[in-house]
């Protein structure tokens, strides 16, 4: 059974949906990029707090994502190294979180905070397998959400971070992929 994908990862992302809340993840990798004065393409202005809100949006994501493979991890369902696979990606969100609220304070922003609770389909969830598809679908959305996030920004650096995040995002969907027994890379292209 596939569990189905959040729509507003499979949708066309635009500068407003962004800012109005779909979601992005940011790797650490990524982040890290901008720890030096950001350079912008020559005659570009850039504006620090329209692209702290699209990154503020990215944190929610990822404060989401943890909350996520946190459901995974207690669920009971995953076999030992499967867990640790989880616990693994979790915690590369919780880095990706902690250096996206620095860099939300950085451009003057206010980071977001994670939910009280999120609506997850646990009732969904009955096997090893379903919990893969639900993770896997997660990060195949942040791949999405990264090819429409690439232009929104206004620091040039952070779309070449957004871009690089898409990498590190569609590794993860490959080994999700691969541990479900699926083909790790579908097609030739991501959509």
């Amino acid at each position: 059974m596939t569990l189905p994908l959040r729509s507003s990862f499979l949708e066309p992302i635009d500068r407003r949906s962004w800012l109005s809340g779909s979601g992005l993840l940011l790797s650490a990798t990524a982040i890290a990029m901008l720890a030096g004065k950001p350079a912008l393409a020559a005659g570009q202005a850039s504006d620090p707090a329209q692209d702290a809100r699209i990154l503020n949006t990215a944190l929610g994501a990822e404060l989401e994502a943890i909350a996520a493979y946190q459901v995974g991890a207690d669920s009971g369902l995953l076999q030992k190294p499967v867990r640790d696979l989880a616990l693994t990606f979790q915690g590369h969100h919780k880095a990706h979180a902690d250096l996206l609220a620095a860099t939300v304070s950085k451009l003057g922003g206010k980071p977001v905070s994670a939910k009280p609770e999120y609506k997850f389909p646990t009732d969904r969830l009955k096997t090893q397998a379903d919990v893969l598809r639900f993770a896997a679908g997660l990060e195949q959305g942040a791949v999405s959400a990264y090819l429409g996030a690439v232009p929104l920004f206004d620091n040039r650096d952070l779309s070449k971070a957004a871009a690089s995040i898409l990498g590190d995002e569609a590794m993860h969907w490959a080994v999700l992929r691969n541990a479900l027994g699926e083909a790790p890379v579908p097609a030739a292209f991501v959509a």
